[in-house]
């Protein structure tokens, strides 16, 4: 969805939430008995670099993988010892025609509007979503996986950025224009 945070409906960032935190709680909650008793296993959540940093106007988005991620992380510390392994793979933006099926919830002469045209500029360069489904794979041969993934060297790029960013003060990948 693309809306200001100040006026996203609610009941949209809701069902955002059950779908990308939730959901996913869901299926690993109906895999994990298996894996524990067996010993083994891996999980692999698809997050975003959003799930690290966040974009405006599509704030309910990167909540919803913050939340994902925290999910995904608390299960590697709980599971762990159980030999289930956790992973999060991270793209950023992908071509897979999402941000474009977005539903967008803009007033009339939206104060927010500027930042909405600029969105796509903010969203940076884009991979293609075979590309994330071989990362997937190859993160599922992996038999030691790292806790998080990222795919292609713009979610690379753009996680080392905010990593190496002050705390302090909010985090934007690209400069925006009021």
């Amino acid at each position: 969805m693309r809306a200001p945070l100040e006026t996203v409906p609610l009941d949209e960032v809701e069902r955002l939430f059950r779908l990308n935190a939730v959901g996913a709680l869901r299926v690993a909650q109906a895999v994990l008995p298996a894996m524990r008793v067996r010993g083994s296993g891996h999980l692999v959540f698809v997050s975003s670099i959003q799930g690290r940093l966040v974009l405006p106007i599509i704030g309910p988005y990167a909540a919803g993988k913050w939340a994902l991620e925290a999910i995904a992380e608390t299960l590697a510390i709980e599971t762990g010892h159980f030999g289930v392994d956790v992973s999060i793979v991270q793209p950023g933006a992908v071509s897979s025609g999402g941000g474009e099926r977005a539903k967008v919830f803009f007033e009339d002469d939206d104060p927010y509007t500027p930042l909405y045209e600029q969105l796509s500029a903010l969203r940076g360069e884009v991979v293609t979503p075979e590309e994330v489904a071989v990362t997937v794979a190859t993160t599922i041969e992996q038999t030691s996986p790292p806790l998080r993934v990222p795919v292609g060297a713009p979610a690379e790029k753009a996680l080392r950025a905010r990593k190496e960013a002050p705390e302090n003060e909010p985090f934007l990948f690209a400069k925006i224009d009021w």
